[in-house]
């Protein structure tokens, strides 16, 4: 029984341990870093989930939300996006979409995957778990300029 406790105290010391010394995760678009009242959060599977309002905001967005329904609405200039917390189907242009994940709530705020921002959105998105970062990119916009011919030389 006292090994049964100490093995449990022990595995908690550490668990909290870790939480204590892990990095936060953060967050850029376009090469700006972007901070949320909540944070992203990750799977151990290396899968992340961002706070849609904060990654739209981001990226110039106009984002609409009805608590009560739970429907947000994203326009990013020709894209559209439509999204219910709980439910996997969504909608790109007016088109059906299927999300991998359905969208939910952390203290009042929309999380959506990281993937299904890239997809509907079309935007790079990529989550680098090592460096605890995430980067969302506009086609276009934020990447370094790639050298010609002529002014490699």
């Amino acid at each position: 029984m006292i090994r049964g406790l100490a093995f449990v105290a022990g595995t908690a010391l550490l668990a909290s341990a870790l939480l204590a010394f892990s990095r936060p995760i953060a967050m850029f678009v376009d090469g700006e870093r972007v901070d949320s009242d909540v944070p992203p959060i990750t799977t151990a599977s290396e899968k992340a989930y961002v706070p849609l309002r904060s990654v739209a905001d981001a990226l110039g967005a106009e984002t609409e939300a009805d608590s009560k329904s739970g429907i947000v609405d994203v326009v990013l200039g020709t894209r559209s996006m439509r999204v219910r917390v709980g439910d996997p189907h969504a909608t790109v242009n007016g088109m059906p979409f299927t999300l991998r994940h359905a969208p939910f709530r952390v203290r009042g705020r929309v999380m959506i995957s990281l993937d299904a921002v890239a997809r509907a959105l079309h935007v790079h998105a990529k989550y680098d778990a090592r460096d605890a970062r995430i980067e969302v990119v506009t086609p276009g916009i934020g990447q370094a300029p790639i050298p010609t011919q002529a002014q490699s030389q």
